[in-house]
């Protein structure tokens, strides 16, 4: 039994010693730098159990012991079947669950100046285990064919890896943005709109798929000059882009009566549903086996991929939130550390000028479930080194 308070000490440090014969000596005191914990029991008196039968035996009259320990453990973050690709927080404290169903609005980043909250840009494929098993296991040589398969494809993207630090890419992919995610929409254009993209179940579209948008033409396929739609729209932006109160990041306050009395007409068959994630879902359950919409140019589903549908969640992207402030982004960067997984829901295809508006759903770390077309499993795992 422990006689008196236990009382210990914390330091943290940046990196663990290769051997354990080794001091800790790479003291931190920046909590994004601090990888392992050393913690130091004050030396206490412990009153042993059997004591008395151990002093008889050995000869000892005292059965009390002044004992310390200490330990060292370490957080790592992994991320497994994640898509490559960052964004710039709006302050080092902005995190995913308080502010699920605010719009973002991503833009990709520039080159040579600072990135600014809300610019987007991708990390370095290079760096990332790749699923063997998966779409992307059998691409060779990296750059533009490996980033397209890590970002469009459906799931076992990557492996699991530890994501305390990343790499981001330098420069720009013009036209690669729109092209890899406006798949989920059931738009095969430019890069992706070859056969082997379109009728690949790799590449499959969301079961859902409104987007105000139809093909220009007698064909079936949204392709590159798509037509706006006559009676239906997208998922509205929340209120503040259009008024100009807000240029990246929203508050969460949409215009559900414009979308009800365009695609539904003056009975909103979804009331209880809050986001417009929970809208999309309720759409989708609502129409089973049929058509999300009625009498309108769009049905809610795919007219242009072969093969079937991806899960609800394959609207979702799972994106590295980082404080490019606080690390000096300015475009290429190696081993930034990741604030916190973020699950954006796309609300509408990427837009001419690719800017990406999604809703932010959650923490990839708190609601990651694996599921097909989600992907995004974020664990934080805590190991006893020493």
């Amino acid at each position: 039994a422990l006689q008196g308070e236990v009382s210990y000490s914390l330091t943290f440090y940046r990196s663990l010693p290769v051997s354990d014969q080794t001091a800790m000596s790479d003291e931190t005191t920046d909590p994004e730098d601090a990888a392992y914990v050393l913690v130091s029991v004050t030396p206490t008196v412990v009153e042993s159990t059997f004591g008395a039968a151990f002093a008889s035996l050995t000869d000892r009259s005292n059965r009390d012991f002044t004992l310390g320990a200490t330990a060292v453990a370490g957080l790592s973050i992994l991320a497994c079947d994640v898509q490559p690709m960052m964004f710039c927080l709006p302050s080092a404290d902005y995190r995913a669950e308080a502010h699920i169903g605010d719009m973002i609005r991503l833009r990709a980043g520039g080159s040579g100046a600072a990135w600014a909250p809300g610019d987007f840009g991708f990390l370095d494929p290079r760096g990332l285990e790749v699923d063997l098993s998966g779409p992307c296991g059998s691409i060779t040589g990296g750059g533009a064919p490996l980033l397209r398969c890590l970002i469009g494809a459906v799931d076992h993207i990557t492996q699991c890896f530890d994501q305390r630090g990343v790499d981001i890419e330098p420069g720009q992919k013009n036209g690669l943005e729109n092209s890899i995610f406006n798949v989920r929409f059931d738009i095969y254009n430019q890069s992706m709109g070859n056969p082997r993209y379109r009728n690949n179940p790799s590449y499959a579209p969301a079961p859902n798929v409104i987007k105000g948008l139809v093909p220009n033409g007698s064909g079936t396929c949204v392709a590159n000059n798509p037509t706006v739609s006559p009676d239906t729209v997208a998922l509205p932006r929340d209120t503040c882009f259009n008024t100009g109160s807000c240029t990246r990041f929203g508050d969460g306050d949409w215009s559900r009566s414009a979308y009800v009395s365009r695609n539904y007409g003056a009975i909103d068959p979804h009331s209880a549903a809050v986001t417009r994630y929970q809208y999309y879902l309720a759409e989708i359950a609502r129409a089973g086996s049929g058509n999300i919409l009625t009498g309108r140019a769009e049905t809610g589903l795919k007219t242009c991929s072969g093969a079937p549908a991806a899960s609800p969640d394959r609207r979702i992207i799972t994106v590295a939130g980082i404080d490019c402030e606080e690390n000096a982004i300015r475009g290429a960067a190696n081993n930034v550390p990741v604030r916190e997984f973020f699950k954006i829901f796309l609300t509408e295809p990427v837009d001419a000028d690719n800017n990406i508006w999604g809703e932010v759903v959650g923490s990839a770390s708190e609601i990651g479930t694996g599921a097909v077309g989600t992907g995004g499993i974020v664990r934080d795992v805590v190991q006893l080194y020493r």
